[in-house]
Formats: structure tokens, sequence, C-alpha cells
């Protein structure tokens, strides 16, 4: 991967998640990433961006935007995912018990439960307007 991050900006609609899957397949392809590293970003990143495109944005006079950025930095592939929706911290709190049963599940509240078994790290921070959760996995 080159110095340079690859980006991609989206609107927050139904397209967002499969935009996302396909540019980070095309940067897996390019650079030769373990099917396992490209699986991981891809579920871990179509997680968040439902959850954005579904409760972020309720203020119908700032224009809804998402950015990604993803970069190499030695065995880790770092992505970040901006948007400009209300704050929200989904590393803030803990996921909800495990049922014992189907019968017993619940849905919601899984999904960064999802995201902590696969990447190597899961951090938000606010900046400004923006929330920025940033993604790491091991190559």
């Amino acid at each position: 991967m080159s110095a340079a991050p690859d980006t991609l900006e989206l609107l927050p609609d139904a397209q967002a998640a499969p935009r996302a899957a396909q540019w980070i397949e095309r940067i897996a392809e390019r650079e030769g990433w373990p099917q396992k590293t490209a699986f991981a970003l891809t579920l871990c990143v179509d997680e968040a961006l439902t959850n954005i495109v579904s409760y972020a944005f309720d203020d119908p006079a700032r224009p809804p935007a998402v950015a990604l950025r993803c970069r190499r930095a030695g065995p880790d592939i770092e992505l970040q995912l901006r948007d400009n929706g209300r704050p929200y911290d989904p590393t803030a709190s803990e996921p909800p018990a495990l049922a014992a049963s189907l019968d017993e599940a619940r849905i919601g509240g899984h999904g960064v439960r999802l995201m902590r078994h696969y990447l190597q790290s899961l951090t938000y921070r606010r900046e400004g307007d923006w929330n920025c959760l940033s993604m790491t996995v091991r190559m």
C-alpha cells in the first residue's frame, strides 16, 4: 500500500455499505491482503455503516456525510470511518450478554462484540462535529 491512504466519501444511504465493501475488496486485491483480513474489515465496516445510516442522521439542516480512510501501518491495516452525525461512541458500553438459546436471543447490540472479535483494536473519538471510529486489523 502506498504511503498515501486510500479514501472514499459516501452519502449515508442504502448503498453506502455495499460501496464501502467494493472499495475494501479492490484495495485488498490490489495489495494482496489475506482473505481473512479483507473479510474482517468488510464485515466490521458493514456493521458500522449500517448503524450510521440507520441512526446517526436526524438534522435536516446539516447535509450528512461519511468518509473512510484506509492505510497500512506495518503489519496492520487501519481503517478510519468518519461521519458528521449525532455523537455516538459504540465502544462505550458492553454488548448484551449472550442468550442461552435462540428462543431467549434478542436482536441488536451484538455488532460491537462481532467487531471486537475480528479487529486488533476498535477506538472512538469525537473531533468537532465528526464521529471517528478507528478499526485496526493485523495482517
